[in-house]
């Protein structure tokens, strides 16, 4: 059972007040286009790693274990850093924390191409993750500034999907430069991957920091990008929000001494060990199935994030019109870790139902991660929000470094990844449990106690 009692779902605006859903519009079209890029972007540069493989590991006689500490080694630098960053993100604003992450990363990412040893690679891969570190939370953080609780599972479903967006450009865009580029000017396919995706990165750091001012504006009460009766609107929805959500307690100590921010720690770990296996390891399942060429792998890879997105994106907006948030999160993950489970069953003997399960696991897991972070946004508020933001993302996303290491061990030892994914479905399905657990159902504040969207005293 809930150790201790989440607020009610506020009443919802969206469809009451048309000057209000224009001016949520007016934001939406303003930052998720361009914060939707930079993920993208973050993405292709933290998981291209999946496809430089297919050449790397053989050019510079990698094994199996050394890719799988490589690949995750990436979390434990984005754990190191990602509470401090998210703090730097509350003081001094959104575009300079952004800019400086988005260069930093990109700058590592072309880095990447010059590895020759796994010390080398160990080493870039955890400054990937220091650099990367903070901009995920940051955003989510910065969400709850412009959006008031009964609008963020769509929004933040709305920016997630760019990780899908990510997986249809990046697995096509990565074979086709590993088969095209590959002997170019004397480097490899896999150099060219980390040279030509990591530049575009650097770009938009300095896009950001130089030209953006008037974009990423700190709060809605400094936009004037929006009419000052759009910023009142809003400023007047926000604040209702706060108030139906009920006290929440300030401060970096409270996000660490609240026992609903470890349970939620406990519930994400358990969707990052899935999701990184997926993302990580997936251009070499479709390998183990029997598909080779690395553009064929870059396609049904894309495929299966199209359909991630697209599952992404409807459950956000599913969770936001019903308000329900407990299943609409952990029934996606149980259906994603069946699916891990008939992979690892199918990927011999049936290798084209094995990628529907692919792609069937792929948006399973993705599905349910935005609506998650609905849960810590309902009892998490000003700096214990940044803090607890990058606490549960920080500590939960060390399941990325232990997904890939124990996918990479066991393909090793066993020479195939059914084990691993096997493994990794029985973590992926304490998703559910842990959500059933400790989550409590949150009944709308409107339907439990009139109108007034007041949430009742905790139990």
């Amino acid at each position: 059972m809930a150790i201790r009692s989440y607020p009610t779902h506020p009443t919802s605006s969206v469809g009451q007040n048309p000057s209000l859903d224009a001016a949520y519009r007016r934001i939406t079209w303003r930052l998720l286009p361009f914060l939707m890029m930079l993920w993208i972007l973050s993405w292709i540069d933290r998981v291209n790693i999946g496809f430089a493989k297919l050449q790397m590991l053989s050019d510079l006689k990698f094994g199996e274990t050394v890719y799988g500490i490589g690949a995750g080694i990436f979390f434990i630098g984005y754990f190191l850093c990602e509470v401090p960053s998210n703090l730097l993100l509350e003081h001094v604003g959104a575009r300079k924390t952004i800019a400086r992450i988005t260069f930093l990363w990109g700058a590592c990412c072309v880095a990447m191409m010059f590895v020759t040893t796994p010390a080398f690679f160990y080493v870039l891969r955890f400054l990937l993750g220091v650099f990367e570190a903070g901009f995920f939370p940051g955003v989510v953080l910065y969400l709850t500034y412009w959006y008031p609780s009964a609008r963020r599972a769509r929004v933040l479903g709305l920016f997630m999907s760019a990780a899908a967006i990510a997986g249809v450009i990046g697995g096509p865009l990565a074979g086709a430069i590993l088969t095209g580029l590959d002997g170019v000017n004397g480097w490899d396919g896999w150099q060219w991957v980390f040279l030509l995706e990591g530049i575009p990165s650097i770009l938009a750091g300095l896009v950001t920091i130089f030209f953006l001012g008037n974009v990423l504006t700190d709060r809605p009460a400094k936009a004037n990008w929006l009419t000052p009766e759009q910023r009142a609107l809003i400023e007047a929805d926000l604040a209702r929000d706060a108030e139906a959500l009920g006290p929440r307690e300030h401060g970096v100590l409270a996000s660490l001494k609240d026992v609903r921010v470890w349970q939620c720690i406990a519930i994400y770990f358990c969707l990052v060990m899935g999701y990184s296996a997926l993302i990580f390891f997936g251009p070499s399942v479709v390998h183990d199935a029997g598909f080779t060429d690395p553009l064929t792998i870059g396609w049904i890879m894309a495929a299966a994030f199209l359909f991630g997105g697209i599952g992404m994106v409807l459950n956000g907006r599913h969770s936001d019109h019903t308000g329900e948030v407990r299943l609409h999160c952990g029934v996606p993950a149980m259906i994603g870790a069946l699916a891990i489970a008939l992979v690892g069953f199918l990927i011999r003997s049936n290798p084209v139902l094995a990628m529907v399960a692919l792609a069937v696991a792929i948006a399973g897991t993705m599905s349910a991660i935005p609506v998650f972070w609905q849960i810590p946004g309902r009892f998490l508020a000003g700096s214990a929000a940044a803090a607890g933001f990058a606490l549960i993302n920080s500590v939960a996303n060390l399941a990325g470094f232990g997904a890939p290491a124990v996918m990479g061990y066991l393909r090793e030892h066993t020479g195939s990844a059914s084990a691993g994914l096997w493994l990794i479905a029985v973590f992926e399905l304490a998703t559910i449990v842990l959500i059933l657990a400790f989550v409590p159902p949150a009944t709308p504040a409107g339907e439990r106690r009139g109108t007034t969207g007041a949430a009742p005293e905790p139990a």
